[in-house]
């Protein structure tokens, strides 16, 4: 039955879903795993960026970008959906900061980023967004973490998984978080997380680690994820 309302955005089938959303979750679940766990001083951002083809300059490719100074974001599912996601998170950042001489707060972030991926779900013409996105920041201090959906619904997480095998993921976390969690253990639980689903051996190269804390936001170097690699899988 459901396939009669397959092909229309915005008309709902019998049992009440638009199933074009749920072929953009579909999309989410085949994309590549990320993490996000919330800590006492501090949120991680972790995600799997093994390519297709060695011949990539993996030094050009990143899954964890800068929103603002206190907002990272990382995404599974369409890359090509990422960047226009992430270049709307920018300019709706910016227009706050002329507006308000402050940094967007990342609560208000994710409600305007999750507005605009609502809008592509209810006109004709357009497709839903094939991404879901975490999003990490402080407001006032307090570490926070969301996770953006193709249907424009929003949660905050402690920690979460997105992306293929995102079941195991969220299995582990339950089994490894603790509201007590600091910064450092908390990239050690990341990395760990990763590793649950990951395929192949696992190198500073085909992963990728942010970090939100007092100072900001940044994305681990190389050398700092290899370190971190030691130490977690020795």
């Amino acid at each position: 039955m459901s396939e009669r309302y397959s092909f229309s955005l915005t008309t709902f089938s019998p049992s009440g879903k638009l199933v074009q959303i749920e072929y953009a979750l579909s999309a989410v679940k085949g994309g590549q795993p990320s993490i996000g766990i919330k800590a006492t001083n501090g949120v991680v951002l972790a995600v799997d960026k093994k390519q297709q083809s060695f011949l990539y300059d993996t030094s050009t490719i990143h899954k964890i970008e800068r929103v603002t100074d206190n907002i990272g974001m990382v995404f599974s599912g369409m890359t090509a959906d990422y960047r226009l996601l992430l270049k709307q998170a920018r300019k709706i950042a910016q227009r706050y900061f002329l507006i308000y001489k402050e940094t967007i707060p990342c609560t208000i972030l994710v409600q305007d980023v999750a507005k605009v991926m609502q809008e592509y779900t209810q006109q004709g013409g357009v497709r839903p967004f094939g991404v879901s996105l975490l999003v990490a920041g402080l407001d006032q201090k307090t570490p926070m973490l969301y996770q953006c959906d193709p249907s424009g619904a929003y949660f905050a997480w402690k920690a979460t998984a997105m992306g293929s095998e995102s079941y195991n993921g969220k299995t582990f976390l339950e089994k490894r978080y603790s509201d007590d969690l600091e910064l450092q253990d908390a990239i050690h639980t990341a990395i760990l997380t990763l590793k649950e689903s990951f395929e192949g051996e696992m190198t500073e190269e085909n992963i990728e680690v942010g970090i939100v804390n007092d100072e900001g936001f940044r994305r681990l170097t190389v050398p700092e994820v290899k370190d971190y690699l030691a130490l977690v899988l020795s």
